[in-house]
């Protein structure tokens, strides 16, 4: 049920490669709009709340469609500060209000406008079913993990495993990474000391939808790949 249902959207100012990323034209509209805007076709969430550290984060994104917008301290704002600890401290600040009743938590971040409503679904009934487990987005290395090399000096190489190299690819276990799009949670977890990544249920992701903006060459790339992504959520 919705009822039940948050999403939180973490917004931090002062990206150092791509500035004021998180509400950068993308497709015609700050990308952040396009997250938020998944967030209510999916009908999960009963309020969607966006924590920034901006003033300009705060006035430009006020009236356009937020249910509430909170202004973390300056300790949850620089380039340390840990998403887990960003979350806590905006279900604090909703509980210290009072304002509506809640269990289950999405965080998700502002730049990753890629995942779809059964992705959301999927991590939802993961933390229904253990409520002590976090569930977000993964998806395989395109390369076994497994064969890793190393630099030494001179530019010599060396394997990080040396024990697997001589074994096929194919029969090495599948390794995943996490996408970076949106973690479930229940309220009491994110209040707890439990780190998401140690304890966690993954949703299977397919590599083409699993994008980390992290510079402009990713951005255009997310350019491209999200025309084909619009297309086929509407097919």
């Amino acid at each position: 049920m919705s009822n039940f249902n948050i999403a939180i959207i973490p917004a931090r100012s002062g990206s150092k490669r791509i500035k004021n990323k998180n509400i950068k034209i993308f497709h015609g509209k700050p990308i952040i709009l396009w997250t938020l805007e998944h967030l209510k076709n999916s009908k999960l969430f009963k309020k969607i709340i966006l924590t920034t550290d901006s003033k300009k984060y705060f006035n430009f994104l006020k009236n356009k469609g937020f249910d509430e917008i909170i202004i973390r301290p300056k300790s949850l704002s620089n380039d340390y500060a840990i998403t887990q600890d960003v979350i806590k401290h905006s279900i604090e600040y909703l509980n210290k209000k009072n304002k509506f009743y809640f269990e289950n938590v999405c965080c998700v971040y502002p730049c990753n406008p890629f995942f779809t409503k059964k992705d959301l679904n999927q991590g939802l009934k993961n933390i229904k079913k253990n409520n002590t487990l976090f569930s977000f987005p993964v998806t395989q290395y395109s390369h076994p993990i497994q064969r890793a090399f190393i630099f030494e000096k001179n530019q010599k190489m060396k394997m990080r495993a040396k024990k697997f190299e001589l074994t096929r690819t194919q029969d090495l276990t599948e390794t995943f990474h996490d996408v970076g799009q949106f973690y479930w949670g229940k309220k009491k977890l994110w209040l707890s000391k439990k780190r998401i990544h140690a304890h966690s249920m993954g949703i299977k992701t397919p590599t083409w939808r699993s994008i980390d903006i992290d510079n402009l060459n990713d951005w255009k790339r997310a350019e491209l790949i999200f025309k084909y992504f619009r297309k086929n959520e509407k097919n």
